[in-house]
């Protein structure tokens, strides 16, 4: 399962590099026959324009759908509702002791005399 995901994956990354590969283990016949510029060879094109042609393919097929659409008008709608106003109440209590130190002593001691003691005896 996992070597088939691999190579999924692999293939995915790989074709964008498909028209080079085919492109170097094709150059003279592309350079020959293919190329558009073989008129022109100051230009020294050598098929360089055939393989963008390809790239270009590939680049295309590669977009999403929704990108391949660009004759179709888009429009953003925004929905608004308007808010009845409001306001803020702020809400203040004050203690009516201070406490001007930063330590509070909060451990509560019950002094007394007696002594729990279990029972002796469990019947």
């Amino acid at each position: 399962m996992k070597n088939s995901i691999f190579v999924i994956v692999f293939l995915m990354l790989v074709r964008p590099v498909i028209p080079v590969a085919d492109y170097i283990i094709n150059y003279d016949y592309i350079t020959k026959v293919l190329c558009v510029n073989k008129a022109k060879p100051m230009m020294h094109c050598n098929g360089k324009c055939h393989l963008m042609k390809e790239l270009a393919k590939t680049a295309e097929q590669d977009k999403p759908l929704s990108q391949k659409k660009s004759n179709v008008a888009e429009a953003e709608v925004l929905f608004l509702e308007p808010l009845s106003s409001f306001t803020f109440q702020l809400f203040f209590t004050q203690l009516n002791t201070r406490n001007t130190s930063l330590y509070s002593n909060l451990y509560v001691h019950i002094n007394s005399d007696s002594i729990f003691h279990p029972p002796l005896v469990i019947s």
